[in-house]
């Protein structure tokens, strides 16, 4: 499983450049911090599956001695990892261009790129469509453009639940998200591995 891993970055090691352009972009833009880690956390993991639909990649894997639960279990820890590498090269970024941010701003952004890639994830198993990583993509940066300015219209027309939550704690607050996250993450391998296993190619 770890050389299904190491396979996506050897194919991506020519792009690693432009990743790195890209994070700095968002960055001289001055970007908020939040949708900065989001983005740096999406490029690896997505680009993969843009370059396996197109390559038909599945076909070749599914010829190899891995079984089809270390093919998604590897997409999904390796999504992880990639998580990780963004992470750390997007603080460096940001301290050399001395950008300010915080661990909330790290856990929040990263939130973000699990839940995103837990819903999308399975798509990309259950349909074989040419511009679906285009459309995940796009709607991706539609829902971080927008998506806070909703979540605020929200939170004022129910005021009442949103005092509920924030009469809690911020490390309890913290530990629920992360609750939710990860079981949405572990949802999502789930219906990965079934749509998956019964795939024919």
């Amino acid at each position: 499983m770890l050389n299904l891993i190491k396979r996506d970055l050897i194919l991506q090691k020519k792009q690693l450049l432009v990743y790195l352009g890209c994070i700095i972009f968002f960055i001289v833009m001055n970007k908020h911090p939040i949708l900065i880690f989001t983005v740096a956390s999406i490029f690896i993991p997505f680009n993969t599956r843009s370059y396996d639909e197109k390559a038909e990649t599945n076909v070749l894997l599914n010829s190899l001695p891995y079984t089809r639960k270390e093919i998604v279990s590897s997409r999904y820890i390796g999504t992880i990892f990639y998580m990780l590498l963004a992470i750390a090269v997007t603080s460096a970024m940001l301290i050399i261009f001395q950008k300010s941010f915080t661990v909330e701003h790290i856990i929040m952004g990263n939130a973000l790129f699990l839940l995103f890639a837990a819903i999308s994830f399975p798509l990309f198993y259950q349909f074989k469509q040419n511009h679906m990583s285009l459309i995940v993509l796009v709607s991706f940066l539609i829902l971080t453009a927008f998506g806070p300015g909703a979540v605020q219209s929200l939170a004022t027309k129910f005021s009442t639940v949103t005092d509920a939550i924030f009469s809690l704690s911020i490390p309890t607050l913290y530990a629920i998200a992360t609750v939710i996250i990860l079981c949405a993450y572990l949802v999502s391998w789930g219906v990965s591995l079934f749509i998956y296993q019964r795939k024919a190619f």
